[in-house]
C-alpha cells in the first residue's frame, strides 16, 4: 500500500506536469480517475486477461515531435508533456554512453525503438488478424521506459518534445514512471519486452550490422549468428525480406535495388516473386526483361515485353526496352515500330543507333549477293560494334565470311558463340535475314562450318533444320544437297580405304570435292590415298590444297613432311617437323622425325654429324679437358653452368632436362663447378645459372639467369 501511494503522489504530479502544457480543447484527468486505474491495472480478477493489447491512440506525449534532451541535469518545476522524466536519481547509463538508434526520419530514440512522427507512415503496419502471438504489432505506439528504480526525485529534460532515455529492464517488475497511451496500462507480467524481445550477445563473426547486439525476435543458430539479419551466401537481407512480403510495390521496388547494383540474379526472383503476387502488373514484366537482358537472356527478355505489352500495349517503357532489344538482336524492322510506339518522338540516341546498324546490314546484304566476303566481314564487325551485339545472325554472318576466306578456325569459334547468345526464340517467324526465314540462315551457316571440320553427320542434321524452318528457300536446299552428296562421299572413300582400296577411294573423295571443292578434309583423305599409292608429288599436291583452305591442319602437315622425306626434300621436311614440334610438343614420333630429318639435311650438307644422338640425356662434364672437347665437336652446344645447392639451378634444371628431349640435334652440358672450379675460373663464370651456346667450338650466345621463355627461344634460333 505504501507503494500504491507513493504511485499515487507520482501520478499526481505528473498529471501537474502534464496539464500544465496540455492543449485548451483536451480534459486533463483528475487525480482520482488515474489512481483508480493505477487500483484496477493492480487488481486481480478471475477472467482478466494477462495483457490488454491498446490500439493506436493518441495521448499526451504523442502530440510533439521528440528531439534529443539539451540539458539532462535541470530541475524544472514545469515541463512540457514530452519532456523525458527519469524516476533514478542517476542518469541512465544508456545515455550516459551516447548511443542511440535513428528512427525513420533522423530522430534519435535513447530506447533503441524507431521513432514515429505524428504523421509518419507506419511501415509494416498489420491489422490484428495479421499480427503474430508473442510480438507488439508494428503498428502500435511504442512505450516509453524511463528505466531504474523509484525514487521520488525526478529529473525533466528542458525543451518540449525531448526523447525518454531509458535502459530496457529485464525484470519483471512494474517499471516506475512509464507513461502509456490514454492512461492504459498492461499487468506487470506483461510490461516487461523481455518476455517477447531479448537482447543476445553474438558471436561478433557474423555480418548483421553494428555491433553484436542481436535484438529479440531472430533465432540464433549454434554458431551465434542470428539467421533472420544475418547476410547469408552474399545475398541482401533486404532481398532476402522482400521475398516473404505480400507487397508487390514493395518487392518491386527492392528487386529495382539490386537490379541498379547490377545483381541481376536477386533482381530477377524478386521481379519473379512481385508477378506471382499481381501477375497483371505490366511494369514488374518490364522489369523482368531487363534483369533478364543483364544475364544475356535475350529470347527470354523479348517475350517478357512482350507479355508486358500485352497487359499495357500503350505501354511506353516496355515498347522502348523492347525497341532496344530488337536492335540488339539485329531485327531493326521491329525495333523502328515499338521505337515509334514508345513515344511520339522517339529516343535520339537509340534511333541514330537503329539507323546506323541498319546502314551496316544493308551493305553487309549488298557484299554478300556479290560475294566479297572480306567486305561482309567488316560490315557485319561494324554492325555488332554500333549495337546489335547480341544477334545469332549477324555472328553467323561474320562467322560464313571468316569461312569463306578460308579462316576455319575464327569461322568455328564465333559461330560457336552466336549458339551462345540463347536468342534463337526471339525470331519472329516471318522475319527474313538474306532473305532466308528466321533462324534458317544461322543453321545453313552451322552446316557449312561443320562440313569444313569434318563433321559431316552434324552438317547434315543442321541444313535438315534449316530446310525445315524455310522448305522453299532455293539456296537452303543447295546446301542440303550438297552436304549430302559430301557426307556420303567421304563415307565411301573411308570405307574403300579402310579395305585397302586406295584407287577406289580417291576416286570417291573426288567425287565430294565436286559438290564442295574447299572441303580440306576431303584433300587431305585424297593425299593420304596418294601415299599408298606412291605418289608423292600428288600428295604434297593436295597437301597444299588442305593446307592453303586451313594453315594448321596437322594430318595435312604430317602427311607432306612424310612425302617431302620419301622425295629426299630434306629441307622442306625440316621447315614441316619443325612447325608439327610446336602444334605437338609432346609427340616424340614428331620429335624423331625431324631429328632423322636434321641428320640428313646435315650430312647433305657435308657437316659433321657423328657426335649426334636422339634422345640422349645432359651429358655432366667431369674434367677441363673433356669440356674443352665437347664443345669443339660440330653442331650446336648448350652449356650450362650450376651450382647444386643453387636455389635458382634446382628449379631451372627439370627444364632443361626437357629442352634437351625436345631439341635431339643439340648437345647439352652440364658443367658442376663446384666439382670442377676450374671451368668457371677459365670461362669467368660468376653467377649462376649461367648458360653459353657454342657453334662448332665458337661461341655465340651467353645467358646469365635467363627465363624459360629466352633459353627456349635462343636454343631453337641457334639449332635450326
Amino acid at each position: 500500500m505504501q507503494s500504491l501511494e507513493l504511485l499515487e503522489e507520482t501520478c499526481s504530479k505528473m498529471s501537474n506536469h502534464v496539464g500544465a502544457s496540455a492543449s485548451s480543447n483536451q480534459k486533463m484527468q483528475s487525480l482520482d480517475s488515474v489512481s483508480d486505474q493505477f487500483r484496477s491495472a493492480l487488481s486481480v480478477e478471475a477472467n482478466k486477461p494477462d495483457f490488454k493489447d491498446f490500439p493506436v491512440l493518441s495521448s499526451h506525449a504523442s502530440h510533439h515531435p521528440t528531439r534529443p534532451t539539451t540539458s539532462g541535469n535541470t530541475t524544472s518545476s514545469s515541463s512540457s508533456s514530452g519532456s523525458s522524466i527519469s524516476v533514478s536519481g542517476k542518469p541512465s547509463p544508456l545515455a550516459d554512453s551516447k548511443k542511440y538508434d535513428l528512427g525513420l526520419d533522423g530522430r534519435r530514440s535513447y530506447s533503441g525503438e524507431i521513432v514515429l512522427g505524428p504523421n509518419d507512415p507506419i511501415p509494416g503496419a498489420m491489422d490484428s488478424k495479421s499480427s503474430k502471438p508473442g510480438h507488439r504489432r508494428s503498428g502500435s505506439v511504442p512505450l516509453i521506459y524511463a528505466g531504474g528504480s523509484f525514487s521520488p526525485s525526478f529529473t525533466t529534460g528542458s525543451g518540449s518534445g525531448s526523447s525518454s532515455s531509458a535502459s530496457s529492464p529485464i525484470t519483471n517488475i512494474l517499471p516506475a514512471g512509464n507513461i502509456c497511451p490514454s492512461g492504459k496500462i498492461g499487468k506487470t507480467v506483461m510490461m516487461s519486452r523481455s518476455a517477447v524481445r531479448t537482447d543476445t550477445l553474438g558471436s561478433g563473426t557474423g555480418n548483421y550490422g553494428h555491433g553484436n547486439i542481436v535484438r529479440g525476435g531472430t533465432s540464433v543458430a549454434s554458431s551465434g549468428k542470428p539467421i533472420e539479419v544475418a547476410s547469408c551466401n552474399g545475398v541482401d537481407p533486404s532481398a532476402r525480406r522482400a521475398m516473404l512480403s505480400i507487397d508487390s510495390e514493395e518487392v518491386k521496388g527492392v528487386g529495382n535495388e539490386q537490379y541498379r547494383k547490377g545483381n541481376f540474379t536477386e533482381a530477377l526472383k524478386l521481379y519473379d516473386r512481385a508477378i506471382a503476387l499481381c501477375p497483371d502488373n505490366a511494369a514488374c514484366r518490364s522489369n523482368r526483361a531487363a534483369a533478364l537482358t543483364g544475364l544475356r537472356r535475350f529470347g527470354e527478355a523479348v517475350k517478357e515485353c512482350e507479355e508486358a505489352l500485352l497487359l499495357d500495349p500503350a505501354f511506353g517503357r516496355a515498347h522502348q526496352r523492347l525497341a532496344s532489344l530488337l536492335i540488339s538482336l539485329g531485327q531493326v524492322e521491329n525495333a523502328r515500330k515499338h521505337l515509334l510506339l514508345a513515344s511520339p518522338r522517339p529516343d535520339p540516341v537509340e534511333f541514330r543507333k537503329l539507323q546506323t546498324v541498319e546502314r551496316h546490314l544493308d551493305m553487309c546484304a549488298e557484299a554478300r549477293k556479290v560475294r566479297d566476303w572480306k567486305s561482309v566481314l567488316k560490315e557485319s564487325d561494324a554492325a555488332i560494334t554500333e549495337g546489335a551485339n547480341a544477334s545469332s545472325l549477324v555472328m553467323a554472318s561474320k562467322a560464313e565470311a571468316h569461312l569463306r576466306i578460308h579462316q576455319l578456325e575464327e569461322a568455328d569459334f564465333v559461330m560457336s558463340n552466336a549458339f551462345k547468345l540463347d536468342n534463337l526464340s526471339s525470331q519472329s517467324p516471318n522475319t527474313k535475314f538474306f532473305g532466308m526465314l528466321s533462324n534458317s540462315y544461322l543453321y545453313v551457316v552451322n552446316a557449312q562450318v561443320d562440313m569444313a571440320q569434318g563433321r559431316f553427320e552434324n552438317a547434315v542434321t543442321a541444313a535438315q533444320k534449316a530446310r525445315q524452318i524455310d522448305p522453299r528457300n532455293v539456296e537452303i536446299y543447295t546446301v542440303l544437297k550438297n552436304t549430302r552428296a559430301v557426307s556420303r562421299a567421304r563415307a565411301l572413300g573411308n570405307e574403300h580405304f579402310n579395305s585397302g582400296k586406295f584407287a577406289e577411294a580417291h576416286i570417291a573423295y573426288g567425287e565430294g570435292l565436286k559438290y564442295d571443292s574447299a572441303n580440306p578434309v576431303l584433300y587431305c583423305n585424297r593425299a593420304a590415298c596418294w601415299s599408298k599409292l606412291v605418289q608423292w608429288e600428288k600428295a604434297i599436291e593436295d597437301c597444299n590444297k588442305a593446307l592453303s583452305i586451313q594453315a594448321n591442319y596437322t594430318k595435312a602437315l604430317l602427311r607432306r613432311a612424310a612425302s617431302y622425306t620419301e622425295l629426299e626434300r630434306w629441307s622442306e621436311a625440316v621447315a614441316d617437323y619443325e612447325a608439327l614440334r610446336k602444334q605437338l610438343p609432346g609427340d616424340i614420333e614428331v620429335a624423331e622425325a625431324l631429328f632423322h630429318a636434321q641428320v640428313a639435311l646435315k650430312t647433305s650438307r657435308g657437316e659433321e654429324v657423328s657426335n649426334m644422338k636422339f634422345g640422349g640425356e645432359v651429358e655432366e662434364i667431369m674434367e677441363f679437358e673433356h669440356f674443352q672437347q665437347a664443345i669443339s665437336l660440330p653442331g650446336v652446344s648448350v652449356v650450362y653452368f650450376m651450382v647444386a645447392l643453387n636455389h635458382n639451378c634446382n628449379q631451372i634444371t627439370p627444364f632443361v632436362d626437357s629442352l634437351c628431349k625436345r631439341f635431339p640435334s643439340v648437345n647439352f652440358l652440364k658443367v658442376d663447378v663446384s666439382a670442377i672450379p676450374m671451368v668457371a675460373k677459365v670461362e669467368n663464370v660468376r653467377t649462376f645459372p649461367t648458360f653459353k651456346i657454342y657453334k662448332s667450338g665458337t661461341k655465340v650466345k651467353e645467358m646469365i639467369c635467363p627465363s624459360h621463355q629466352v633459353l627456349e627461344y635462343s636454343i631453337r634460333q641457334y639449332s635450326s
